[in-house]
């Protein structure tokens, strides 16, 4: 008992010890992303995540994983920092704290914006909102939307929301916060084509000049310089080049990029080509720098991933050479034993799958030769009853009555046919299409319109031939019940072949219907079930006494 219990001790001691390393490197990385030197951050969040079991530590899990997304983003790696912010989702329901999680959402909805993956990034901005966060971060995650608003132009929805994130006394407390949400009301009401834009980039220009923001001061004179473009190109040539100054101050190479495009739309030919290489030499620096550290990035994750599975394998690899010895025998048995089972019910399962498949068989030979029986007494007998007796008590001599037995002779004949051809193997070569048609086409009369939609659209030779044949059977049988029972004089017929490789078939008519509570399936549509649940497939119906009946029929392409 003192042995058990010294070794849960040291066990314990192992998992502080290991949580206080990590601290320590999640520490040093904190400190090395503070000061931006994002390479040596990441690795060092890379190896505390490495030596993380995210279900004993989740939080210091999540925060290492979110730091390393932010960075890969950083570095427009927007893939890489989608799939590591992604691989913290197993986890995210074992932390309490809402912002680790307000954190992963809200980095995924900048991936996908930057992506122009809207829809994608609006998710998971709303997903951000309605977490229990404090007041700026639901008008952090409110903002981003109505971003997102602006980028799909829809600029009423996107100003209603800036106008109610600007009376939040907490924005109008922070100028940089409050002076960006001016910035975008002005250019929404500019691409509404709204007047009163100016005033809104002159106030936010007031605040940024007064706090000194540069960065903020390219991004409204950007705007401005956007706003004149129409009107006064020289103006608007001063603000895009204001614009281009406050952002190069400021270090913001992108939207240096942005402002200097402008310029070279507006710039004489000399300058245009001076211009131009400026813009050319900046857009291969920004690529070559990030394409490196987007190699780089990848490259410590998967060094990191690589490392600890070898050392996985190598303590597998010593484990299982000090059990092999014992085992050996245990698997033999192990083996024998499963061999046997295996072969029992091998056994088992081909004597019931055999005796199965006889059961249905003769219950199908037993259902078809009701049916045809039924057809024969329904449809035949009482027509060959009645021509026996015409024969018996008129003179077959007059050419009238002659013609009348002749006319019902035909008559049987043709019901004859039409009951052998229902009966008839169903074609499954390109002819089924018409074929089926064809056997609808046959309930089409004075007395019923029938409307079919969709039967051409179906890839039909894609169905297994099972499929085909209990398809063409079970509209049969609604027909022939309809034919017989229902009275109607409207029947439609919609196919339709869904994305996820499923067939559905609605049948309606508006006959007199039956109560589906006190219904019971007989004959045919007993058969038709049965033929649609042997091909996996589904059976509804829909009836009220008087309201006509309704089927739809689902399965599996």
């Amino acid at each position: 008992m003192f042995f058990a219990c010294q070794k849960k001790k040291n066990n314990t001691e192992k998992i502080t010890n290991n949580k206080v390393e990590i601290e320590k490197i999640i520490n040093a990385a904190d400190l090395f992303y503070k000061n931006k030197q994002l390479d040596s951050a990441f690795y060092l969040y890379n190896k505390a995540r490495a030596n993380c079991n995210p279900n004993e530590d989740a939080k210091s899990y999540v925060y290492c994983m979110y730091y390393m997304a932010e960075i890969q983003q950083d570095h427009e790696d927007f893939i890489g920092s989608t799939i590591t912010a992604t691989e913290t989702f197993p986890f995210l329901n074992k932390i309490t704290d809402s912002e680790y999680v307000w954190n992963i959402y809200s980095v995924l909805g900048r991936n996908y914006y930057y992506t122009y993956d809207y829809p994608n990034a609006i998710y998971y901005y709303s997903k951000a909102f309605i977490l229990k966060s404090d007041r700026i971060n639901k008008l952090e995650a409110k903002n981003n939307i109505a971003v997102i608003y602006i980028k799909q132009q829809k600029f009423n929805k996107a100003l209603r929301i800036f106008l109610s994130i600007s009376k939040e006394k907490i924005i109008q407390q922070n100028p940089a916060y409050y002076s960006k949400i001016l910035d975008y009301i002005g250019h929404c009401y500019y691409r509404l084509k709204d007047p009163r834009a100016l005033p809104y980039f002159q106030k936010s220009i007031e605040i940024k000049s007064e706090a000194k923001d540069q960065d903020g001061l390219g991004r409204t004179y950007y705007n401005l310089a956007d706003y004149y473009k129409k009107y006064d190109a020289a103006l608007s040539m001063k603000y895009a080049k204001l614009s281009y100054e406050n952002f190069t101050a400021a270090g913001n190479i992108d939207d240096c990029l942005l402002s200097l495009k402008l310029i070279i739309n507006n710039s004489s030919d000399i300058e245009t080509k001076r211009n131009t290489l400026t813009y050319i030499k900046l857009v291969d620096s920004i690529y070559e720098v990030r394409q490196k550290a987007k190699n780089k990035f990848a490259k410590i994750k998967y060094d990191s991933k690589k490392e600890k599975i070898e050392n996985l394998k190598l303590k597998a690899q010593k484990i299982k050479n000090e059990l092999q010895i014992e085992k050996q025998e245990r698997r033999n048995i192990i083996s024998y034993v499963i061999i046997i089972i295996a072969l029992c019910l091998i056994i088992f399962l081909y004597f019931y799958l055999t005796a199965r498949a006889n059961r249905e068989k003769i219950e199908a030979t037993y259902q078809s030769e009701t049916r045809i029986s039924k057809k024969l007494h329904d449809e035949l007998a009482n027509d060959v009853y009645h021509a026996m007796a015409f024969v018996e008590n008129r003179n077959l001599s007059v050419e009238e009555n002659n013609t009348h037995l002749l006319k019902k002779i035909d008559e049987i004949y043709s019901r004859t046919r039409n009951i052998s051809k229902e009966n008839n193997p169903v074609s499954n070569d390109q002819n089924y299409t018409s074929q089926l048609k064809e056997m609808i086409s046959k309930f089409d009369n004075s007395n019923v319109n029938l409307l079919l939609n969709g039967l051409d659209t179906i890839s039909w030779n894609k169905v297994d031939k099972t499929k085909k044949i209990a398809v063409y059977r079970a509209i049969q049988e609604l027909l022939v019940n309809m034919k017989k029972h229902s009275e109607a004089s409207l029947v439609a017929i919609t196919f339709k072949e869904k994305d996820n490789n499923t067939i559905i078939i609605n049948y309606a008519d508006n006959g007199k219907g039956i109560d589906t509570s006190k219904m019971i399936l007989k004959n045919g549509l007993h058969n038709m079930e049965n033929r649609i649940h042997s091909i996996q497939g589904e059976i509804d119906i829909y009836s009220e006494f008087g309201k006509g009946f309704k089927v739809q029929i689902k399965f599996p392409l």
